[in-house]
Order: structure tokens, then C-alpha cells, then sequence
């Protein structure tokens, strides 16, 4: 069933605001978290402390300033359900051949060889642990896919010692993904707990490496723990290994973060973006910089501290956005690019679970936030927008037992 929405305050964007849908209210649920209710890349910095860095751009830059490339307006947008009956669906993301792969937070992950109305391949790991907010979660595919098979998913795993949350490399069988013919975890030791802020959020950057957003386990020391690679952006090759730039050789990038949930580049001018769950305050649009953020909830896991702890950090990175009082639990997230946005060419759309909408933001070649709006609020909790090789968005809802979807959304334009 096809549902539309009509916002002309999108003709005068700057008076629209946050409130162009309306005020959603108070957070939903218990709190923020999924389950319960600089401009362009910088080089790492010099001080695996509390310094930003001083790192140069990590990559060329361009001109592709804060959306509004094209002449024509998004007046409209046209919502459809593109796969039904999936339960928890985490993330998506396409083989070069166009072949979709949805994850589900319980499993499996599924390749849909013969297209979204035939029964997909599925693969469910063995060793998946599904509880909370953990289970199988973000997922990518591999630029070179067509010569190396790699697809990379984030998962709780308990084939260690104990659980903990790992990126495993699977290769599945070229060109349709028909098959799984080797898997290689390439990082492990993520910290899990009972489940609460997994992560996990798996990008390829254009410097080539991947980026991963991974949550803090609800465990109070990890994000400010060197050897802990909870509450951190990672930034790895295909091996798992660091990027060999990395500050004092760390696989993370940055540390002091809550729960990264979405990680998106922008192809203009390699502007690179997080989003990140705050507790009851402050959930965060983030800059990819090197450097401590400033999350540090000791003793024990204190919710109460800042997001960003100036007084104990004074050099903390400070976040491009924040929700203030209250949260909508942010969640994925991805650049919208192409003509047939028209103004909203450019623009950075992230999913909210507990406002339950998707949030437009207009960012600067530089990561300030010009504006932004809501859109999309009555198609429940929404998880992981991505735009699909066909230029359409793709978001994939939060619905348990067979209610989540993957919807797909068209821009209908006016002169």
C-alpha cells in the first residue's frame, strides 16, 4: 500500500525546523536504546588521550555543500513495502549484480537471489546469540565483491570463551551470493553484556578501510579503555588488522562513544558522519575524527554523566548535532545523493527508533548542520535508511515476529 507525504514547508526549508512533522514528545519506552523503547575523514591526531588530533583530510574534498544541488524541491514522498514479513530487519545492502541482503537481529541473513518476491537464501550462523538489542546486525559488502565474494556482518557470537560481539568476514560465492563457501572473524573481543548497545555498524570508507561503530556494552570503563574496543569507531582493513595510520597503532579511530549506531560517507566530499545513542539527553551526529568524544560513565555505568564530558575532556570532540532533552534514539544512517533528489541531493538521513521517524539533515562540506526536519512518522520504529543502487531510499523497520519491512521511498519533485 502506497502512503504519501505531502510538507510544503520544504519550498522555504529554513522555516521548517525540526517541527515540520510535529513534536513526537517524550522518549518512548525506558530510555533511548533500540530495545528498550570536520568535514571531510581526518588522519588520526597525536595523543590517544583526549586530543581531537591534528590528522589532514582523509580524502580530496569537493564542493558538495549542504543539499539543494538540483533546481526542482522534494514536495512528496512516495513510501511502498518493498519486503514484508522479516523479523527485526538490521541492515541492507546490495551485491553488485543487485542481489538484496537484509540481516535480522534474531537471523538469518538473507541473500535474495531470484529477486524480493521469491523465498532469499539464508544463512544462520550457528554460533549467533540473539538477545536484546544483540544478534546479527550491520552488514556490507565489499567493493571488490565481484573478485574477492567478501560481505562483512556484525554479530553477538558465543564461540569463545564467552559471548562477545564480533565482525565476521563471510565469502559467499560470486557473482549472486548463492552460497557460503568460507568465514573468517576478523575482529573479536567486542564486549557484550546482556546484549544492551551492541553496535555494530560496518562501512567502507573512501580511503578503503572499514569503519565500524561499536557500543560500550552498557559497561562502564569500556569507552575510555585503550585495549577495549567497545565505545569506539574502528577503522580496519580487510584482515581486521589497523589502518597503519591509526592513532598508537589502535584499530579504533576514536574513542569515548556510547553506542555508534550509523556510519555514512558522503561520495561529493568524503564527509564522513556517526550516529550515536545518548541516554536520556543528547543523542549525537558525529564528525569521523580522530580523538575522545568524551563519553565516560564510571562509576559502575552512571547514565548521567555528559555525552560529552568537557570538564573531565577539555579537549573532547565536541558532536556536529545533538538531540538535547529529548532523544530519538538515532539508529542508521546514509547520505541520499543524485539529481533525482533535487534539493535534498546531499542530505543525511537517519532513522529514529524511539520517535519512530526518519530526521533530514542539510550538512556543510564542513559538518555543520544548516537544518533539519522529520519525515516519515506513522511506519513505526525505523532502523537502517540506505540508499539502494537504483537511487531509491531503502529503510528497514524494527517490527519483531514477522512485522518488520523493508519499505522504499521515491522523491516526487516540484519545479
Amino acid at each position: 500500500m502506497n502512503r504519501r507525504f505531502f510538507f510544503p514547508c520544504l519550498l522555504l526549508l529554513g522555516g521548517c525546523g525540526s517541527a515540520t512533522i510535529g513534536d513526537v514528545g517524550a522518549d518512548a519506552g525506558t530510555g533511548t536504546d533500540a530495545g528498550t523503547g570536520a568535514g571531510t575523514v581526518a588522519d588520526a591526531g597525536t595523543d590517544p588521550g583526549t586530543d581531537a588530533g591534528t590528522g589532514g583530510a582523509g580524502g580530496a574534498g569537493g564542493t558538495a555543500g549542504d543539499g539543494g544541488h538540483g533546481g526542482s524541491v522534494v514536495s512528496d514522498l512516495d513510501v511502498t513495502t518493498f519486503i514484508p514479513g522479516l523479523s527485526n530487519p538490521w541492515d541492507i545492502a546490495w551485491l553488485p549484480n543487485g542481489t538484496v541482503l537484509v540481516t535480522e537481529r534474531p537471523g538469518p541473513l538473507n541473500v535474495y537471489l531470484n529477486g524480493v518476491d521469491a523465498p532469499p537464501f539464508t544463512h544462520q550462523p550457528s554460533d549467533l546469540v540473539a538477545n536484546g538489542e544483540g544478534g546479527m546486525l550491520g552488514l556490507e559488502v565489499d567493493p571488490a565483491f565481484s573478485t574477492n565474494g567478501y560481505i562483512y556482518v556484525c554479530m553477538c557470537s558465543n564461540a569463545g570463551p564467552g559471548t562477545d560481539v564480533r565482525l565476521v568476514r563471510f565469502k559467499l560465492e560470486t557473482q549472486n551470493g548463492g552460497s557460503v563457501v568460507d568465514r573468517t572473524d576478523i575482529v573479536t573481543g567486542m564486549p557484550y553484556s546482556s546484549g544492551r548497545h551492541s553496535g555494530c555498524r560496518p562501512r567502507f570508507g573512501p580511503d578503503g578501510y572499514l569503519w565500524v561503530g561499536t557500543g560500550d556494552a552498557a559497561i562502564g570503563t569500556t569507552p575510555q579503555d585503550n585495549d577495549s574496543l567497545g565505545g569506539k569507531v574502528l577503522r580496519i582493513d580487510r584482515n581486521g588488522a589497523a589502518a597503519p595510520d591509526n592513532l598508537g597503532g589502535f584499530r579504533w579511530f576514536s574513542k569515548g562513544h556510547r553506542n555508534v549506531q550509523g556510519m555514512a560517507f558522503r561520495s561529493d566530499d568524503d564527509l564522513g558522519v556517526s550516529a550515536e545513542h545518548g541516554p536520556r539527553v543528547d543523542d549525537e551526529v558525529n564528525l569521523l575524527v580522530a580523538g575522545n568524544f568524551g563519553w565516560d560513565p564510571v562509576p559502575g555505568y552512571t547514565e548521567s554523566v555528559p555525552m560529552t564530558d568537557l570538564d573531565k575532556f577539555s579537549n573532547a570532540v565536541e558532536a556536529t548535532w545533538s538531540s538535547g532533552s529529548s532523544t530519538l534514539a538515532l539508529s542508521g544512517a546514509t547520505f541520499i545523493e543524485g539529481n533525482a533528489w533535487g534539493d535534498w541531493d546531499g542530505v543525511l538521513a537517519v532513522a529514529a527508533l524511539a520517535t519512530m521517524h526518519l530526521h533530514i539533515y542539510f550538512v556543510t562540506s564542513g559538518g555543520e548542520v544548516t537544518d533539519d526536519f522529520r519525515v516519515i512518522d506513522d511506519r513505526g520504529r525505523l532502523r537502517s535508511p540506505r540508499q539502494g543502487p537504483d537511487g531509491l531510499l531503502y529503510i528497514t523497520t524494527d517490527g519483531g515476529g514477522s512485522g518488520g519491512q523493508v519499505l522504499q521511498v521515491t522523491p516526487v519533485l516540484s519545479p
